[in-house]
């Protein structure tokens, strides 16, 4: 210990700051509590310029020594020196009150007395108008914290000759960006590794010589969710922790001061010039840890990521109490994706910086990149108490308590990073982001006026607010929004593609291919952008297909029969296009789609009698809206939904007046028993079912002429409604996809994605899992990945599943990946059990599991719910057709409502399209209620989603139970399908019906 002592004496005699420091590392990791020691690597620091670290030891020996007047000196000298006079003065005054109760130390007490009187004349003479050229030695001036990115005009180097024209960069680090290019972040770790600014005239101009020039960032790019953006994407890197102050009178150059040459050269952004000099040093002394740990910040720099972790890694060899090179290391392994030996390094970082707002900000980041939530609002909430106004911290606190669904704490934490930097555009564009996953638009618009009020040219907000027109159906109004936002940012794939798909929905179908291609022509940089490319691949066949139906009747529009099932099981899979542009018959060109794709403008002049029609249809259609978090209301949506309805509505009341005439009524009969139909399916209107297609539209000649309808047909109807309002959802009909479809097609509804709860299923969490107990402790079995039986006959297991409180729990008692599968009974067939929807649990890893509900749908499973739909649809025909006047009894009335009701229950259990099912289900519910002359006029209540209220009842009574209390009384009988005109005939053309959709924002 005494020769340690003696080395560091003759080390500091030297002014050797950089060893000296290494060695107090030493020491102190062996006495963490040493508080002389503590004081004397502060010491150090200040002797290097690194203000940071001395604001940190001298916290640290505080905590544990309030009365120490030495760190409170040397706490404010760096503070002073980092433009924080303010606080200099807090700490300031804070010793000399001490100082003042217990005069033990006369001369510190004078000491703080002249310091604290030194910063109030000099606030007064600053109020007066006088600069203040006080002289200051020679210094290199370097970041401490965050590597984000720099310009050659942005100087750090400090010397006499300009030090009266760069006082603000003589008082301390100098202040690099963080993430989001506009971002001044001074209190928060990201940024606060770079320092800050005195003087906010020069940040500003700084940043726009960052904006002009460009930035050199370090960039991760996280997976989403819904396509939710994590707060800025890049893991920024320390700058340079060493540097030097040289005497004036110094004529050798110490290996200290070539070091600040070579931190110089990368605080000015000449990378090369600086890996330069640190070879020089490097091959003079091969395992020096400052000079590697300096090349490696400038490879991190050139985004040569792994000699950055090279040098990192030789550092910690060398030295392996250096704590910046452990930190270093896991931000430069983060910028690679590699986030469990990133969290690793910083984990090790925090054994030399024990709580560290810097370290446990910066391990949050990573956290919340991998996804391991929890963790993450563990660290970054230790951060946000030890660094109140740490705005990225508050931010990504935000981002992550958004994710684990609680979501008011999410809202706080967003306006307190606000608060606390209101210029901080990625605090007010995730604060924006939540209300749209929320699905509160009113909150959203009025928070990006105001971001719009601080930076009119925030590319990031006309995009957020396009995606939020797009979601409420203003196609038109998103357009604009996104044009704004590509002036600003040309190249971003997600605003080229997203107006693609409004032009394309809004007939604009030239303006559609044009960026269709401008999406497949960019270079692309992530997994995510690629998955955009692909499907603008898809979309603009499509947009090809509809333009060359835009004149013809909108029952020649039909996907399901027209396009190639490969290509649509290509699409609906996000799979690389390159097997069907080789196999499959493409589109013509859009010269030869438009001869006869063009909108008409008289398409957008409607009659009094179309007028009427779209009025009535949005009256009806609103009522699919869901009143839950995460269901944005939509006006398109909505018209869709009602005139899909209306007509629905038209040619089923048709039909069934035309059964209800005894002698069509005979032949039928007729006719079914000719063709051998099952007696358990009996009934009038599934003639249709056998001979055609099972998406085919009959024509109102067939339907006249004898030919009724089938399931299939009703609800091909609004199938195609909704396949013409959303052209970027790929609703198709599960068997008219590709010889695949033997194989399964499954869709996929997660409530829980490892630690993240999804915002609009989620509350169907803890009924899901009862559900699933309830089917395990019924059969004392479950399913595994590859479909084995696996028993759970074992007493202790079946006692642990009844009191399991989590699909965690269930998963460790089954051990291994599995599904049960919901019970959904038969009334085709009495006694015969399908299978309705799986529920599965799969692990994930460290962050958690995937809790779902999965419906495939193969041959089989089809033919058993073919035959229930068919066997619904009967009964409701049959019920309604029966009664000679059944709008005049109540009983019959009822009875035709809960056959509607079933059929509604197999539909949503049945899952027959690749999406769109819960949509089109209820379209179809509101349809047939009308066509028996009852109009629904109550929305859905708050909290009820009716798909899911279907699949977790395990036969269609209960169903109808549990739907029937708040629909049932909303009933009332109406005659106004009567004066409503024809729709096939009102809006005839596929054009007109673009029309009629598009016309919500006008």
């Amino acid at each position: 210990m005494g020769s340690d002592r003696g080395e560091l004496a003759r080390l500091c005699s030297g002014r050797n700051w950089s060893k000296a420091i290494r060695l107090l590392d030493a020491l102190l990791a062996r006495s963490p509590s040493s508080i002389h020691d503590l004081c004397n690597r502060a010491f150090c620091y200040s002797q290097l310029e690194l203000h940071k670290h001395v604001v940190k030891d001298c916290d640290r020996a505080l905590q544990l020594d309030p009365t120490l007047l030495h760190a409170y000196v040397l706490k404010g000298k760096a503070l002073c020196a980092l433009g924080k006079k303010e606080e200099a003065l807090v700490a300031w005054d804070q010793g000399h009150g001490i100082a003042a109760r217990d005069t033990i130390d006369l001369k510190q007490l004078l000491e703080l007395e002249e310091l604290v009187s030194s910063v109030k004349i000099c606030e007064t003479v600053e109020r007066e108008g006088v600069v203040d050229l006080s002289p200051c030695d020679t210094k290199v001036v370097i970041s401490e914290d965050c590597v984000a990115a720099t310009t050659t005009d942005t100087k750090s180097v400090v010397c006499e000759d300009n030090i009266e024209n760069s006082k603000d960069s003589s008082n301390g680090d100098m202040t690099l960006p963080n993430s989001c290019k506009d971002h001044k972040d001074s209190s928060s770790p990201a940024n606060d590794a770079t320092g800050t600014h005195p003087n906010p005239k020069k940040t500003s101009k700084l940043d726009k010589k960052n904006k002009a020039k460009g930035k050199k960032e370090i960039i991760v790019h996280s997976e989403d969710v819904e396509e939710r953006r994590s707060l800025g994407e890049t893991i920024a890197l320390d700058e340079a922790l060493f540097g030097t102050k040289v005497s004036k009178s110094s004529k050798s150059i110490s290996l200290d001061f070539r070091l600040s040459r070579g931190i110089a050269q990368v605080n000015e952004g000449r990378y090369d010039q600086a890996i330069s000099i640190f070879d020089q040093i490097l091959r003079e002394t091969p395992t020096y840890p400052e000079a590697l740990i300096g090349r490696g910040t400038a490879y991190a720099f050139q985004r040569e990521l792994d000699s950055a972790i090279s040098d990192f890694t030789k550092a910690i060899q060398s030295n392996p109490l250096a704590g910046e090179a452990w930190k270093r290391r896991g931000q430069a392994r983060a910028a690679l994706g590699e986030f469990v030996e990133a969290i690793e390094d910083l984990t090790k970082a925090l054994e030399f910086e024990p709580d560290s707002p810097d370290i446990l900000h910066e391990r949050g980041i990573v956290s919340f990149k991998f996804k391991d939530y929890n963790s993450a609002v563990e660290d970054l909430s230790t951060c946000v108490k030890r660094d109140k106004k740490n705005s990225s911290a508050h931010t990504y606190l935000g981002l992550t308590l958004s994710a684990v669904g609680e979501y008011k704490r999410a809202e706080d934490e967003h306006l307190l990073g606000i608060k606390y930097d209101g210029s901080f555009l990625d605090s007010w564009a995730h604060l924006s982001q939540l209300y749209l996953d929320l699905a509160y638009p009113e909150k959203m618009l009025n928070n990006l006026e105001k971001v719009l009020q601080i930076d009119s040219r925030f590319s990031k907000a006309y995009h957020l607010r396009g995606i939020l027109y797009h979601g409420m159906g203003r196609h038109r109004s998103a357009i604009k929004e996104l044009s704004i936002a590509l002036t600003y940012d040309s190249s971003s794939i997600e605003c080229l593609y997203l107006r693609a798909s409004c032009h394309h929905a809004v007939g604009e179908y030239k303006a559609a291919i044009k960026d269709y291609d401008d999406v497949l022509d960019l270079e692309l940089d992530s997994m995510d952008k690629f998955v955009l490319q692909c499907l603008a691949f898809y979309q603009k066949e499509m947009a090809l297909y509809t333009a060359s139906k835009a004149n013809l009747e909108f029952s020649q529009f039909n996907i399901d029969d027209d396009v190639d099932a490969l290509f649509k099981e290509y699409w609906c899979k996000r799979l690389h296009p390159k097997n069907v542009a080789e196999k499959v018959y493409r589109q013509p060109p859009l010269r030869i789609s438009l001869r006869s794709g063009r909108l008409n403008k008289q398409d957008f002049k409607f009659t009094k009698h179309q007028t009427s029609l779209l009025l009535a249809a949005d009256s009806i259609g609103k009522k699919i809206q869901y009143d839950c978090r995460g269901f944005l209301p939509n006006q398109r949506q909505y018209r869709m939904a009602g005139l899909a309805a209306i007509e629905i509505a038209q040619k089923v009341s048709k039909a069934w007046r035309f059964l209800r005439n005894p002698k069509n009524s005979a032949k039928l009969v007729r006719r079914r028993d000719k063709l051998n139909l099952s007696v358990n399916r009996g009934g009038y209107c599934s003639t249709s079912t056998l001979a055609g297609s099972p998406t085919s539209s009959p024509s109102e000649e067939k339907v006249s002429s004898g030919i009724s309808l089938s399931w299939q047909d009703v609800y091909n109807i609004a199938v195609k409604w909704r396949q013409i309002s959303e052209p970027c959802d790929p609703v198709v009909w599960v068997n008219k996809l590709s010889e695949e479809f033997n194989s399964g097609f499954g869709s996929h509804t997660p409530l829980l994605l490892g630690q993240a709860k999804i915002v609009r299923y989620y509350p169907y969490y803890l009924r899901t899992l009862e559900a699933a107990k309830a089917i395990m402790l019924d059969l004392k079995y479950v399913n595994n990945a590859e479909d084995r039986a696996i028993f759970l006959t074992d007493i202790e297991k079946l006692k642990k599943i009844e009191v399991a409180s989590s699909c965690s729990d269930l998963y460790n008692i089954v051990g291994e990946t599995y599904w049960v599968a919901t019970r959904c009974d038969s009334i085709a067939f009495q006694g015969r059990r399908l299978e309705g929807t799986r529920i599965t649990t799969q692990n994930v890893g460290k962050t958690g599991f995937d809790f779902a509900i999965r419906t495939p749908c193969t041959p089989s499973r089809w033919e058993e719910y073919q035959e229930e739909m068919t066997a619904a649809w009967e009964a409701i025909c049959e019920i309604y057709c029966s009664d000679p006047n059944p709008t005049r009894d109540s009983n019959a009335l009822d009875a035709v409502k809960a056959a509607i009701l079933r059929m509604t229950y197999y539909w949503y259990n049945f899952m027959p399209l690749s999406r769109g099912t819960s949509a089109v289900g209820y379209v179809v519910l509101l349809g047939l209620f009308l066509a028996a002359g009852m109009d629904i006029t109550a929305s859905i209540p708050p909290g009820v989603q009716v798909d899911w209220e279907a699949l977790l009842s395990s036969d269609p009574d209960t169903f109808v139970d549990a739907v029937k209390p708040w629909l049932y009384p909303s009933v009332k009988m109406s005659k106004s399908l009567k004066d409503y005109a024809d729709i096939s005939v009102a809006f005839g053309t596929t054009g007109s019906v673009i029309a009629a959709l598009t016309s919500v924002d006008t």
